[in-house]
């Protein structure tokens, strides 16, 4: 288990803001009386008959069609094994979670207290008549084989037990693909397999169905390679038991090209990888400590091919790049059961789409030059939004051709952009902002650290592993407010006003002077006013002390924005600077600019601004769609402001001809891609989901961003500081927890980007 620390922060995580992980939200009106007579009691009625007239009609009147039941006995749950259902749970919300955000599948997570196969298999089987289907998890071998063939077997609904197929779908794509990398053919290779549960008997099955000889596979367990000759093997055990006369897997491994590792840690020496043929390939899939640790094999052998289950080394097999794909075209198709020519389909899919050009949003996400089909990438990344586009049409076609699908798919054009839909609206940007951040860390200064919220927010980049976090306060505050959060790792405090930071207060004092001594400021002046924790930060950014800095927590925006602008600056080039918010909205990511700092910009301010907010929308790894915005559409008015956007709008067109921009227009057609397209046919902007949207002054982009946060509930993450020479991001006042977390994090990125542009 882990430290104590992840574990307060997991017990934590789990109970508050309220216990648990999901909740069931209404998608219908709820609010008048006849909206409640419709929901209930009398208007329920009618579809219920419609549904005892055509039982097919639960997909039209009910969730069920996008309904799936995560079910375990927790007999067998992740390393911890028979710790019961109710124990399961977070587990099966957990699960729920997933296929919510990766494939917009709705769940309920169902513990049954039953061991027995009988009673398990009747207990699923009666509630059946409630989903679409059903995904089995965390149940032991060998009664999982049982339960999924019979539930298969005896239900209507797809049925997949994803510890056992989800590992052989995703390896399978992974083997495919570093078989082709090595110049191997499936059908000629040698193979050992460490580890005969329920997950290796599914992924060496799968193997075989894409040519792998039976001749030429070697399965070990816990008492050694399995033969043929013993006398304590399961059925499944015995498809695959030897009659070579080898009982070691030292022995076994000897000359062969593949080691598939679905044990526990460190079954696999460096020793024995020596012992392997040229190109050998490695799938250490033990979690979290792999058979053979990844930096031992790299050293071991510089013609391995290897792939693990963990996130922090390449080629990562995990369960999350399948089963919410192949359910979403299951139900999409109302397939009777998700059978071996469909998981076939997703394996097909997953192992075709690492060979595709990985579009900059990826590479970015994974703080990648550049990721390309190699040993280094040989299986698509989890965050990855084109899995959506690409798995579900392959396992619905599957399910067409194989006899399986009530509802066969008419339009794939229609249906691909359905799935497109399904990205949406979630927090996927939020994943991979840190994501990205974590990849790279950098030190962050916290200027208001004595303040408990923003110290809660310095301990969580810490533990997350977003940045390093540099607090700046009152030292005693400090220390007393960690212990109350045990927040006990040693994190450098500073506090400006101490003793201890006098030559510092020296230092940064006189480069001060010299920045202002012009504008009346005197040394000894400069030098005291590195008490103030905003300059002495922002000089500890300037002197290359700090990568980033976060501040304005207990400040209003324009008392701690000053000294920034003052002491650091603006970025080569620019000569105006701004601030944009991303609204994680429920129609997607909304860019909005400028919210903070330029009250009343001119044309080519307006210009400026929109430009630099491309910039930073390319940051996030999307590209810009830009709505210049105004009271007019296109020339609808003569008035002065109307006028202005106008005018900015034909700077854009002339200077960059390549950006998405247009306007002047209203933000309802801005919004609005079929009105828009339906009027304005001829702009830039017709038939593209605007993305990005500029103001032609503070007061309106400020209104409105509070005004979306708060009545669309959206995630707001910003004011993101643009034009700046440094990492500085300054706070709303009184920010949250999660708003400085995810500020951080942009303050890490953006300081990426600016190192990379002194390269």
């Amino acid at each position: 288990m882990k430290n104590s620390k992840n574990r307060r922060e997991a017990l934590v995580y789990h109970a508050k803001p309220k216990p648990g992980k999901i909740e069931v939200i209404p998608t219908t009106k709820y609010n008048t009386q006849r909206e409640l007579s419709l929901a209930y009691s009398p208007g329920v009625a009618h579809p219920c008959i419609e549904i005892e007239k055509d039982i097919n009609n639960v997909y039209k009147y009910t969730s069920k069609g996008n309904l799936v039941a995560v079910i375990s006995n927790g007999t067998a749950v992740l390393g911890l094994g028979d710790i019961g259902p109710e124990a399961s749970k977070p587990v099966m919300e957990g699960k729920a979670l997933l296929f919510k955000i990766f494939a917009g599948i709705d769940v309920f997570d169902i513990e049954i207290d039953a061991k027995d196969t009988e009673k398990f298999i009747e207990t699923v089987k009666n509630i059946s008549p409630t989903f679409g289907g059903i995904n089995l998890e965390d149940i032991k071998a060998p009664e999982a084989f049982e339960i999924e063939k019979r539930l298969s077997e005896e239900l209507d609904i797809p049925v997949m037990h994803d510890d056992q197929h989800g590992t052989a779908i995703i390896s399978c794509a992974a083997l495919l693909n570093a078989l082709e990398i090595a110049g191997k053919k499936i059908e000629d290779v040698k193979m050992v397999v460490c580890g005969a549960g329920a997950a290796a008997i599914s992924c060496t099955r799968m193997y075989k169905a894409f040519g792998l000889n039976s001749k030429n596979i070697i399965m070990t367990d816990s008492k050694g390679v399995i033969r043929d000759n013993r006398k304590d093997l399961s059925s499944e055990k015995k498809e695959f038991a030897t009659s070579k006369k080898i009982n070691t897997l030292e022995q076994a491994i000897k000359k062969t090209d593949v080691f598939i590792g679905l044990s526990k840690a460190n079954m696999l020496t460096s020793k024995m990888l020596l012992s392997m043929a040229k190109n050998p390939i490695v799938f250490a899939m033990a979690n979290p400590d792999p058979e053979i640790r990844y930096d031992l094999a790299m050293k071991t052998r510089d013609d391995i091919i290897m792939a693990t289950g963990r996130s922090d080394y390449p080629n990562q097999v995990n369960n999350v790049l399948g089963f919410p794909f192949i359910f979403r075209g299951a139900l999409d198709v109302k397939a009777t059961k998700i059978n071996d020519k469909m998981k076939m389909a997703a394996v097909k899919a997953l192992a075709s789409l690492a060979k595709e050009t990985v579009p900059e949003f990826v590479n970015i996400a994974y703080d990648k030059t550049k990721l390309a089909f190699g040993k280094n990438y040989i299986i698509p990344k989890p965050f990855d939004p084109r899995l959506i586009t690409k798995i579900p049409p392959q396992v619905a076609k599957a399910a067409m051709e194989s006899g399986v699908a009530q509802d066969p798919i008419k339009c794939w054009e229609e249906y691909e952009e359905q799935l497109h839909s399904r990205l949406g609206n979630d927090k996927k940007i939020v994943r991979l902002l840190t994501n990205r951040a974590k990849a790279n860390p950098k030190s962050i200064i916290f200027a208001e650290a004595d303040h408990l919220d923003v110290l809660k927010a310095a301990q969580i980049v810490h533990e997350e592993g977003i940045g390093y976090p540099i607090l700046l306060g009152d030292k005693e505050v400090i220390l007393e407010l960690k212990s109350q959060i045990e927040f006990e790792d040693d994190i450098p405090i500073i506090d400006p006003k101490s003793d201890e930071e006098l030559s510092n207060r020296e230092l940064y004092g006189q480069k001060y002077w010299e920045i202002r001594r012009r504008k009346g400021v005197t040394l000894f002046e400069a030098v005291n006013k590195m008490k103030q924790r905003n300059l002495y930060s922002a000089m500890m950014l300037l002197n290359g002390d700090a990568d980033a800095l976060i501040s304005g927590y207990s400040r209003s925006y324009p008392v701690t924005v000053k000294p920034m602008l003052e002491v650091i600056g603006k970025a080569t080039g620019i000569n105006k600077v701004a601030t944009t918010n991303l609204m994680i909205t429920s129609k997607g990511p909304l860019f909005l600019s400028d919210t903070s700092i330029n009250i009343d910009p001119s044309a080519k301010d307006l210009a400026i601004i929109a430009k630099m907010t491309a910039e930073t929308v390319r940051m996030f790894g999307m590209e810009p769609n830009i709505a210049m915005l105004s009271y007019s559409n296109f020339g609808s008015s003569n008035h002065a402001m109307a006028l202005k956007v106008n005018h900015a709008v034909k700077f854009l067109h002339r200077n960059f001809p390549e950006l998405n921009v247009d306007g002047e227009v209203q933000s309802d057609f801005a919004l609005n891609k079929e009105m828009f397209k339906d009027k304005f046919s001829y702009s830039k902007l017709s038939g593209k989901n605007v993305n990005t949207l500029i103001f032609p002054n503070l007061d309106s982009a400020n209104t409105n961003y509070k005004v979306i946060k708060e009545l669309d509930g959206a995630l707001s993450i910003g004011p993101i500081m643009m034009g700046m020479s440094k990492a500085v991001h300054v706070l709303q006042l009184g920010a949250s927890v999660e708003e400085m977390v995810n500020m951080s994090a942009v303050a890490v990125v953006d300081a990426q980007k600016k190192a990379k542009l002194k390269e």
